[in-house]
């Protein structure tokens, strides 16, 4: 009687042995349930087709591959699942020398930290912001000298600054020589035979050499009298900016006795930094601020060296001034405007500069990132204005392109062996 349950009890203990194992088994295999074709799928949906090592695109070592999630022999980093239409879609070859079409799974972008922007219309127009000082416009200067020796007799331009009009008198000056030559000119005056009238105008051609007016010397011819001075004039409307005469000196012709400027029309010098000066154009439009008024003015002329100390090059802006507002050596603030107008654009931190050429990676919607060269313009808020290479609307890598970078070109380099 008490063998006969010896039987059941070995059989019951035999299939809970071997129910153990088949579950420990199916464990280990992930769940043979969750395949397709042998491979094991994850929750994402899209159909798994194998398990590869995460740098796979960059070739040897790293093509190691399996059916199941793991772990890559070669580099110890989890195995990423390369999805069905990743396997079947054959990628064009870069045509940039020393860069070839990456592809890098999804997964693995989040973890590099690629980030894409899309090339749009934009207008890059932007304003340079810098300081001036007003001086005069050196084509409306005038400076007066006397063309012989004499001494200054009278003063009618008194002070420094004094307004005048073209025309006006500024001072009389004494001169031995011109005197006689008048004297010279009444004598020939009275010789009515043609040696007279040779001398005489001899004597007018002299005496207008020496800057004295035809009214002077036809009034000298009239009266039958020699004037003991001669008034010099003012050549220009303007205001007196420098006055060096003083009644009783003697004057040389080499002496400036007056210097009149005409302040109606003035330039403004801003200094603009070299790594602006690319964006500054002659006919540049400006706006000059002083003293709370904004006056409009255009840039005529841009320097053609750069100050050592500063790194500055000097842009000459000219302004009308008949209100007499600005006065030289006023400083004011100056903005440069620059008009670019609508243009293809993307942040200029997907621009890479190799010192030869400009690239960009292209993302093309299936993972893959293709390099392609540029031609860039203007530079403004963070984007640059490119002229080609770049269409709107695609999309571009603006975080982790050095990675994607340094991929490229070993991928690149990985292929010609």
């Amino acid at each position: 009687m008490k063998r006969t349950w010896l039987p059941w009890l070995l059989s019951a203990l035999f299939a809970l042995a071997f129910g153990i194992v088949l579950v420990l088994l199916l464990s280990q295999r992930g769940g043979s349930a969750n395949e397709i074709g042998g491979v094991t799928q994850d929750h994402s949906g899209r159909r798994v087709v194998a398990w590869i090592d995460p740098m796979y695109s960059q070739g040897p070592p790293h093509l190691y591959e399996s059916n199941h999630p793991g772990v890559a022999p070669d580099c110890g980093m989890k195995l990423v699942p390369q999805y069905a239409e990743e396997a079947t879609t054959t990628h064009a070859t870069s045509t940039i020398d020393g860069y070839a079409n990456v592809s890098v799974a999804p997964q693995r972008q989040q973890l590099i930290g690629v980030k894409l922007a899309t090339a749009e219309l934009r207008d890059l127009s932007r304003n340079i912001r810098t300081t001036g000082r007003v001086t005069a416009d050196e084509r409306r200067v005038a400076q007066v000298r006397t063309k012989f020796e004499g001494f200054i007799e009278t003063l009618y331009v008194n002070f420094t600054g004094q307004p005048v009009r073209r025309g006006d008198p500024l001072l009389a000056v004494y001169s031995p020589d011109l005197l006689a030559t008048q004297n010279e000119l009444l004598l020939a005056e009275r010789n009515h035979s043609d040696l007279g009238r040779t001398l005489a105008d001899a004597a007018r051609a002299r005496l207008r050499l020496w800057d004295m007016s035809a009214a002077d010397i036809a009034r000298v011819v009239r009266t039958g009298q020699a004037t003991r001075d001669v008034v010099l004039r003012s050549p220009v409307s303007g205001v007196v900016t420098t006055k060096n005469a003083v009644a009783g000196a003697r004057v040389m012709p080499s002496d400036t006795l007056y210097e009149v400027t005409d302040l109606s029309h003035v330039w403004v010098l801003a200094d603009v930094y070299q790594s602006e000066l690319q964006a500054v154009r002659v006919g540049t439009p400006a706006q000059i601020i002083v003293g709370g008024q904004t006056l409009p003015g255009r840039v005529t002329f841009i320097g053609p060296v750069v100050a050592a100390q500063t790194r500055t090059a000097t842009v000459r802006i000219e302004l009308e001034n008949a209100a007499g507002l600005l006065k030289p050596d006023m400083y004011a603030d100056v903005m440069l405007q620059q008009p670019a107008g609508s243009s293809v654009a993307i942040p200029d931190s997907a621009v890479m500069n190799t010192g030869t050429r400009s690239l960009v990676f292209i993302a093309r919607g299936d993972g893959t990132f293709e390099p392609r060269q540029v031609t860039t313009g203007a530079k403004g808020d963070g984007f640059y204005a490119i002229r080609s290479g770049v269409r709107p609307g695609e999309r571009v890598v603006v975080d982790a392109n050095f990675l994607v970078d340094s991929e490229s070109r070993l991928k690149s380099a990985l292929s010609r062996f």
